[in-house]
């Protein structure tokens, strides 16, 4: 079981690199990898098994945080009533809308331990394909809380963090063009 101690910091490099595709089918290795992620987000929305275990909630999570440098996500969250949970072996953005948006309350990540004031700016709509843990490629078209969650956990794959999209000079300038999104 993945715990707060198997999550890498920022400043560790793996987080800033590349991750490698994911071979297919998928290893009992791998397999094994993308069941403990998914594992880790459900868990930590369990009140009761995130205490006992002292995880921090999140709704993502992605293989390069666990110090794993392969293309692997998982995605955990409720929105508009309807369960988005996904574990996805090399996922992809294939297409996304031109429009943006951004999460009025900012971005976290269980990588950082500090609060980084600043928008966030991204796709307000995006198409992803990716593999299952049960080998069976899928599109799936995303939008609100689901699309920025997985352009975050795609970004951990190309060594990219949250923060990096945010305007250093000006933090909350809102993006233009862009729906906000409250959390």
């Amino acid at each position: 079981m993945i715990t707060m101690e198997n999550i890498i910091r920022e400043g560790h490099p793996t987080l800033r690199k590349v991750a490698k595709e994911v071979a297919l089918p998928a290893s009992a290795e791998d397999r094994k990898t993308l069941e403990e992620l998914i594992e880790y987000v459900k868990n930590s929305q369990d009140p009761e098994i995130a205490e006992k275990y002292a995880l921090r909630p999140g709704i993502g999570l992605a293989a390069p945080q666990i110090n794993v440098s392969k293309r692997m996500i998982a995605v955990h969250l409720m929105e508009d009533d309807v369960l988005n949970s996904y574990a996805l072996f090399n996922p992809k953005i294939i297409s996304h809308s031109v429009k943006k948006s951004y999460l009025t309350a900012g971005e976290g990540c269980l990588s950082v331990d500090r609060a980084v004031p600043g928008y966030v700016p991204r796709y307000a709509k995006i198409k992803v394909k990716g593999s299952t843990l049960n080998g069976e490629e899928i599109i799936v078209e995303l939008k609100g809380l689901t699309a920025i969650c997985f352009q975050h956990e795609i970004d951990h794959l190309n060594g990219v963090m949250f923060y990096d999209h945010i305007n250093d000079e000006d933090p909350f300038a809102e993006p233009e063009n862009a729906i906000p999104i409250e959390r």
